[in-house]
């Protein structure tokens, strides 16, 4: 997701049964620093995306120790209860990457792209990935191909089997 999409999630997107997450609105910040919600950037935003059922113990948690309270409360918040800004949130993401050990060439909306990399190498379509992503389709190439809930319960699916398999990176 985009780092207003995640800004603007509340606790009623998180589908735990379903293991879904629905992008409902992203996150926009005014000049003089207002925050406000409004549409994705397209229509193709609006969407639910599925995750792996691996993920399921630590999105629980999360929602236990780290979201604001109330069923529209923002999934991520600061430590006294703001809301995400990208101002605050650059300082926190550069110690989590060096805290990982990660270079300070890797940035968060890398992160974004690496999700939907692995997700194409465990057999998502290209309509499938603009899906998942909140891309517009070009429609000439894609307009018959519709992207169901099921292939998409599959991608997780497949996710997860590379987060038990330790990454699913080739091996020697």
């Amino acid at each position: 997701m985009r780092f207003g999409e995640l800004a603007a999630l509340r606790r009623r997107d998180i589908d735990l049964e379903g293991l879904t997450v629905t992008v409902r609105r992203a996150q926009a910040e005014l000049q003089d620093g207002r925050l406000f919600d409004k549409a994705p950037k397209s229509a193709a935003g609006v969407r639910s995306v599925s995750f792996p059922a691996e993920l399921l113990d630590a999105v629980t948690q999360h929602l236990e120790h780290f979201a604001a309270a109330s069923r529209d409360g923002h999934l991520f918040v600061g430590p006294q209860g703001g809301q995400l800004r990208r101002s605050n949130f650059r300082d926190d993401w550069v110690k989590a990457r060096k805290a990982a050990g990660v270079t300070d060439e890797l940035h968060f909306h890398d992160l974004r792209h690496t999700g939907n990399t692995l997700a194409s190498t465990v057999g998502a379509s290209t309509r499938e990935l603009m899906t998942r992503m909140g891309h517009s389709s070009s429609r000439a190439a894609l307009i018959y191909q519709h992207m169901t809930s099921d292939r998409d319960r599959a991608i997780a699916d497949r996710l997860g089997a590379m987060i038990r398999d330790g990454g699913g990176g080739a091996s020697g």
